[in-house]
């Protein structure tokens, strides 16, 4: 999130759980991209703030977080000492989770398999209307296509980029299910009750190894029937669409000079 707009972002997450009756004495930033994550101190909520314009997406990661956590899906739960829902204040919008602690700093890749089959398994359980893939790739293509939304992209990226989305697509067109969307190692934590998924607002219908594509590779092979060839393509898009999202004009991803090469880098590595 820009500097100018960061303080307030702070001020309105640290407003809204002081109103809710939470004890404030200061906030911690975690994260800060294109929303920010905050930890409160002393009452050790964790608070997710974006711009009020990223309401609907704050509101759909919040019902999908309360339906797995019916059904007993590994996910880190809304905070049980307030309301299940966002919060609006200041042009921003609030939502207040469980703080975990975190154990260790890596997942062992068979222990990250069975966190996201039983993510899987949870998410067959709940009825729910979210994105195809496949809206996904038509968006990116759109970016990659229009000068106005990726203006520092050069000709020859552009072309490749926009070939490898339009041959890749076809990989999404299988089996599909609700998905996480982007499970990659940032979004499971580790923690006393386990490996538990967060950032659930990218959940979207597409085939289980566009999931797997973003874990570490080992953990492809301790997925039951995972398709390993597939994995590998959908690694492709994966990628492909992260890069596509780096050269948006207005993306805030943190060294993101650096990872617009990067990106562009791992696409080739992934098609050879």
């Amino acid at each position: 999130m820009e500097a100018s707009k960061l303080h307030r972002a702070i001020e309105a997450g640290w407003a809204t759980a002081a109103a809710l009756g939470l004890q404030v004495d200061d906030a911690v930033v975690i994260t800060n991209s294109d929303r920010i994550t905050l930890r409160l101190v002393p009452c050790d909520v964790l608070v997710r703030v974006s711009l009020s314009a990223h309401l609907a997406g704050m509101e759909f990661e919040v019902e999908i977080a309360r339906r797995l956590a019916e059904v007993g899906g590994p996910v880190a739960e809304l905070d049980p000492r307030v309301e299940p829902r966002v919060y609006e204040r200041d042009d921003f919008a609030v939502s207040l989770w469980t703080y975990y602690e975190p154990v260790g700093s890596e997942i062992a890749p068979a222990l990250y398999a069975d966190a996201l089959e039983r993510y899987h398994a949870a998410l067959r359980r709940i009825d729910l209307e979210a994105p195809d893939l496949t809206d996904r790739v038509a968006g990116a293509l759109s970016e990659v296509s229009d000068r106005k939304q990726t203006p520092e992209l050069s000709d020859p990226d552009r072309e490749f980029l926009s070939s490898t989305l339009s041959n890749q697509s076809t990989v999404i067109s299988g089996g599909k299910q609700l998905l996480h969307g982007e499970p990659h190692p940032g979004n499971l934590l580790n923690t006393r009750r386990g490996p538990l998924f967060v950032d659930l607002a990218t959940c979207c219908r597409g085939p289980i190894e566009f999931d797997l594509a973003h874990a570490p590779e080992e953990v492809a092979e301790h997925y039951p029937e995972a398709d390993h060839d597939l994995v590998r393509r959908c690694r492709v898009l994966m990628w492909a669409l992260i890069s596509t999202w780096r050269w948006r004009w207005d993306d805030q991803f943190p060294d993101r000079s650096y990872w617009r090469v990067e990106t562009l880098n791992r696409v080739r590595a992934a098609l050879a």
